[in-house]
């Protein structure tokens, strides 16, 4: 969504009355922020009980209701703060690195945190494209020791509860909006060796979740779902909102008898899976996902042109009815599934040098190199393919590692020794997006 489309939507979603059917309530916001950032937007889930994965976007207070600090024993203070691997696929500089962090669970509770940390990400990584892609995911827990156990609003409103990160449910006064204090969360992040994307479990089995979907400045991930770690539908409200920070989709998700939102007037939008063309234009103007139309997509029926979109009822177009963008429990579609793996690509490399490149490496060398494992069911595996000063060494093909012996080097110049790793997914058919699907690692080696 544009961000001058966003600030209109807040207004018309926020005019609508306390109780209707598209938000459980709302309050007034801001137009803009001022510089010091004092409110963030936010993604709302969709109801508990229907089909729509979302509810539109509110602002909300980036550090949350004012309160004094924690006092936590000293081995609680100890355990407060503890990084962990969870999931080890190689260098963070080479991985898409997530961090997950737990609010509401006490000292002796951190047991359960690493187990919901490892349960939710299961769910995650059950989804396409994350399944066949897991190999280029770090996974990274940070220990945040609350002094009570649960948080503020479960059950009801008036329940406050001491936590680390200060996780409450009726967020502006929407029951599931389960927002989070984003500065002391960033500082539990700042822990982290690197983060792309920040999930935070609540230590609750209410309903709930939100989407901080807007990069940060200062840490570099790409967002923050937050998702309530005992509740079975809150794995799906992550799923979506890394439809938006990792595969920078739209929602596909409208709003019939919205003010000024039953028909879309504005340009293109960039997005990738929201058009005002329909199926026709798109194929004669070959724009936008016109390479799938027709394709029978993984969310059930045949990529089209379906009007309604973007928060919009008519004049624009999504690729499917009801993917994981628009109906919680669906898969991605066909076009979300090629931003999603293009998202992945962005922050991960197929290459990881074992060998190290900084010195020439000499007869009795070995280069080595690491390569993920894809895990589609197809069995479709990375190309790998050895070059020497832009030669294809043929020879090599699918290996590993090679010795500088093996590469019969007849002079005593410096000669370069390249490996690449090439994902052809027939998942992916925009030529740009194939573009970035390759990664490379280069040594010197001489006799």
């Amino acid at each position: 969504m544009t961000p001058a489309v966003r600030p209109a939507l807040r207004a018309a979603l926020a005019a609508l009355c306390a109780g209707a059917a598209l938000l459980t309530a709302t309050a007034p916001v801001a137009a803009a922020d001022p510089p010091h950032r004092t409110s963030v937007e936010v993604e709302i889930p969709g109801p508990e009980h229907g089909g729509e994965a979302g509810s539109g976007h509110v602002r909300v207070p980036a550090a949350g209701p004012a309160k004094a600090a924690s006092r936590l024993s000293g081995a609680a203070r100890e355990a407060d703060g503890q990084v962990a691997k969870m999931i080890d696929n190689g260098p963070t500089a080479d991985r898409l690195d997530v961090v997950v962090i737990g609010d509401g669970y006490t000292a002796d509770q951190l047991g359960q945190f690493h187990a919901d940390a490892r349960a939710k990400w299961a769910e995650v990584t059950a989804v396409e494209p994350y399944t066949t892609y897991r190999d280029l995911f770090n996974v990274w827990t940070v220990d945040a020791v609350s002094a009570q156990s649960g948080v503020s609003g479960d059950p009801g409103p008036d329940t406050v509860r001491d936590t680390a990160l200060g996780s409450y449910f009726w967020c502006e006064s929407i029951e599931r909006l389960l927002c989070v204090d984003q500065p002391k969360v960033d500082g539990y992040v700042a822990k982290a060796p690197a983060a792309d994307l920040v999930i935070v479990l609540a230590n609750s089995a209410k309903y709930g979740g939100a989407g901080y979907n807007e990069p940060s400045a200062t840490l570099g991930y790409e967002g923050i779902s937050t998702a309530s770690a005992g509740h079975p539908k809150s794995g799906q409200v992550a799923i979506h909102e890394t439809g938006h920070s990792l595969g920078k989709l739209a929602d596909e998700y409208f709003y019939p008898g919205v003010p000024d939102y039953e028909k879309y007037t504005g340009p293109e939008p960039a997005d990738a899976n929201t058009s005002t063309l329909d199926a026709e234009r798109m194929a004669a103007q070959r724009a936008k996902w016109y390479r799938w139309l027709g394709e029978p997509s993984p969310d059930g029926g045949t990529v089209g042109a379906y009007e309604g979109g973007g928060y919009y009822v008519t004049g624009l177009y999504r690729p499917t009815d009801g993917s994981i963008m628009r109906v919680l429990g669906k898969p991605f579609n066909l076009p979300g599934v090629e931003a999603m793996i293009g998202g992945f690509h962005r922050h991960a490399n197929l290459v990881t040098a074992l060998t190290p490149t900084d010195r020439a490496l000499r007869l009795r060398h070995t280069a080595k190199a690491a390569v993920p494992r894809l895990a589609g069911p197809d069995g479709r595996q990375l190309v790998v393919r050895w070059y020497l000063d832009g030669r294809e060494l043929k020879r090599f093909a699918g290996r590993h590692e090679v010795r500088v012996a093996d590469l019969w080097l007849l002079d005593l110049r410096a000669h370069k020794l390249t490996v690449t790793a090439e994902d052809r997914t027939p998942a992916v058919r925009d030529p740009a997006v194939a573009r970035t699907l390759t990664s490379t690692v280069s040594w010197t080696v001489r006799l």
